[in-house]
């Protein structure tokens, strides 16, 4: 099956800020910006919350931590007590850099996972991109037709595209589905969380 995104595609970073915001204030729902770099201030534009990757980054830092300080507890003072040095057998000191070391591991490792799953990479599926030059010099907006099916809404999201400066507008078809972006901000939510049902611009209170 495939799945259809009339996308935008600009050549500057400031147009497409601009982009956004008037596309937004009008009640569209965007469902995904693609940039070659990060633009500042487009997660703001775009009404999405800040990332929850570094919560995640704590959490399995955390667990490396707890990890380390029980294994060499139950190595040193249980299962295999040995005396260096006239040191006790729980040497909490001693513990520091492997503490320290894997607590960097399962972060890592555990974010880069975490980061994966969630933008629905996979090394058993060739990946998809809307348009090649988002890694180059191009700024895109995607909007799923599956939420737009009416022809008229695509005809104003297009109208609305061609206004605000987009070099470029075509319908792509993606044999896997866009994730949506789960990180939306309440505003969204309220304003444009549940589709386009009228044309008239949205108000924000």
């Amino acid at each position: 099956m495939k799945h259809k995104y009339l996308i935008g595609a600009y050549d500057d970073d400031d147009t497409l800020l601009h982009a956004v915001s008037k596309i937004r204030k009008e009640g569209f729902h965007i469902h995904e910006a693609f940039t070659p770099f990060p633009v500042h201030g487009l997660d703001h534009a775009m009404g999405l919350q800040d990332t929850r990757l570094h919560t995640a980054g704590f959490l399995f830092g955390a667990t490396g931590t707890l990890f380390a300080l029980s294994a060499l507890t139950y190595i040193g003072a249980i299962d295999w007590p040995q005396i260096y040095g006239g040191k006790p057998f729980f040497n909490f000191p001693s513990f520091g850099p492997i503490m320290f070391e894997l607590t960097v591991l399962f972060a890592s490792v555990g974010m880069v996972i975490t980061y994966y799953i969630r933008n629905g990479f996979s090394i058993f599926r060739d990946a998809e991109i809307v348009d090649p030059r988002i890694t180059d010099d191009r700024f895109v907006l995607a909007f799923c037709r599956k939420q737009y099916q009416d022809d008229d809404e695509a005809m104003k999201i297009a109208e609305l595209l061609k206004g605000t400066g987009a070099v470029e507008i075509k319908e792509v078809r993606l044999e896997n589905e866009l994730p949506p972006n789960l990180f939306t901000s309440e505003e969204q939510e309220e304003g444009h969380g549940h589709g386009h049902d009228h044309h008239e611009p949205a108000h924000h209170h």
